[in-house]
């Protein structure tokens, strides 16, 4: 009779994006465990953005931790040959009993490699137990480091990545009192002139690396046209001319809502 591995739990560790202070407690506490690491890497021995902050809070990297390569490409093959290596590895390495501990930037469940890392991993081994340590997002280190509110009161706020393109950006504009435009990498000249054409450059600001040593804040979003910015860079955007529409207050039921909006016709 073949004996069932006993699967170590595989961890999501979300570190925040470049501060280690920002590290939680309990993600903390899960860096010093017996726990092994694991790490991604865009390709084999190039180093990792989410090791570093590790590295700055000035623990010890240990001997036994491991690199996951998930490399930048948009190339469906290649990419899907990537995540099944990693996901053996993965698979290999919990059924040695030991919990893993996938180091991930900013927020395990937001934009993050861990998601569909959990999932193929599951996929493969079912039994496996997965468990998701929350942290930090960019979004909100970005909008603590320039001191612009995320949403007041009743006010909207949606978060995308900006490769979804200017005529959604614009669309949005008119949805969101503040949007969050993430790996603005490729557009910023695109969404620079948008916003001048929206009159919006004033209410806007740039934030790369945010709360690493090479955080940098710009304001002047005119003075980045046509300079390389980098991979790991957002903008916060504001609209505070946008039109609302008229909010139902309170607890009251549709009965009571219909009637009161068919009063008002």
């Amino acid at each position: 009779m073949t004996e069932i591995p006993r699967y170590g739990k595989l961890i999501g560790a979300s570190l925040g994006p470049g501060d280690p202070e920002m590290i939680t407690r309990r993600a903390w506490a899960a860096l010093q465990s017996d726990a092994r690491w694991l790490y991604p890497v865009k390709k084999a021995e190039e180093s990792s953005y989410a090791l570093s902050i590790v590295e700055r809070g000035g623990l010890t990297i240990p001997a036994d931790a491991q690199e996951l390569i998930f490399p930048m490409t948009r190339d469906a093959e290649i990419l899907a040959r990537a995540w099944m290596r990693a996901a053996d590895r993965t698979v290999e390495l919990l059924a040695e009993g030991r919990d893993l501990l996938f180091l991930v930037e900013g927020d395990a469940s937001t934009f993050s490699t861990f998601g569909h890392l959990a999932r193929v991993v599951r996929d493969l081994a079912p039994q496996v137990e997965v468990e998701t340590i929350p942290g930090v997002s960019s979004f909100a280190a970005a909008a603590a480091a320039t001191g612009t509110p995320l949403a007041e009161e009743d006010e909207t706020f949606a978060i995308i990545p900006a490769a979804y393109g200017i005529e959604v950006i614009d669309h949005l504009l008119d949805d969101f009192d503040t949007l969050a435009l993430l790996k603005v990498k490729p557009l910023v000249d695109e969404i620079i002139e948008l916003l001048e054409r929206r009159g919006l450059l004033a209410t806007s600001c740039f934030i790369e690396k945010v709360g690493s040593p090479e955080q940098r804040i710009v304001r002047d979003l005119a003075s980045l046209q046509g300079s390389k910015v980098n991979y790991l860079s957002l903008m916060l955007v504001q609209n505070p001319k946008r039109e609302r529409g008229a909010l139902r207050r309170g607890c009251r039921s549709r009965r009571e809502a219909a009637a009161a909006a068919a009063a008002t016709d």
